[in-house]
């Protein structure tokens, strides 16, 4: 059975931030909210925890994960960035955006789309998140928790505990956090292409 925090959204409680990073580290599977919506995520090198989460949301292999980090110093390590995307995402990070782009040799293989060899990256405008990415320090491997048969991601951390509680390991409740979900932005062709459109304007993106 899972545990649940609940924890200020503008002021995160640092012992409470402390046992969930405790509980990434240790293997576990959580939900924690975003500037999107709540996602479900694991620690990047573990398999079994990402496992955990395809059968949770019964994804495929094909399900690309999103590398949920703390600025643009973290993108860089996981992601190839050219001074024009750069530009772009330093504008637009932190918000409710995710970029598809190029990895780097950094992100493991079984996490890379399997024809493309990209990853998606975002920076959530969210307290909660900062604080968990700055005490773990490194990204978590993150997807939108959306329940298999739903077109929309769960948002309500009460309804997320009784549909989830005993295939989670933590459920962190940081109050609404809206329910709509990125914008994705894909940056590995010529020009910048909105391949979803999400709570972040796409405006600035479409050529």
């Amino acid at each position: 059975m899972s545990q649940f925090f609940q924890i200020h959204p503008e002021t995160p409680q640092k012992r409470l931030i402390k046992q969930a990073v405790d509980i990434l580290r240790k293997g576990g599977v959580i939900v924690y909210p975003t500037d999107s919506g709540y996602a479900i995520g694991c620690h990047l090198g573990d398999k079994q925890a990402a496992d955990r989460i395809k059968r949770i949301r019964r994804l495929d292999d094909k399900h690309n994960f999103t590398l949920v980090c703390r600025d643009l110093s973290d993108i860089g390590v996981y992601a190839k960035v050219d001074n024009t995307q750069y530009r772009l995402l330093k504008t637009f990070t932190p918000g409710p955006y995710t970029f598809i782009l190029d990895a780097t040799s950094e992100v493991p293989r079984r996490l890379l789309h399997p024809k493309r060899k990209s990853i998606g990256v975002r920076v959530p405008d969210n307290e909660i998140v900062r604080e968990l990415l700055s005490e773990l320090g490194e990204p978590i491997m993150s997807s939108t928790l959306i329940l298999p048969g739903e077109t929309e991601p769960m948002t309500d951390p009460e309804d997320i505990r009784d549909a989830l509680e005993h295939e989670l390991d933590l459920i962190i409740d940081g109050g609404n956090c809206g329910m709509e979900a990125t914008t994705v932005v894909n940056f590995t062709g010529e020009v910048p292409e909105v391949t979803r459109v999400g709570k972040g304007d796409p405006s600035p993106f479409e050529v």
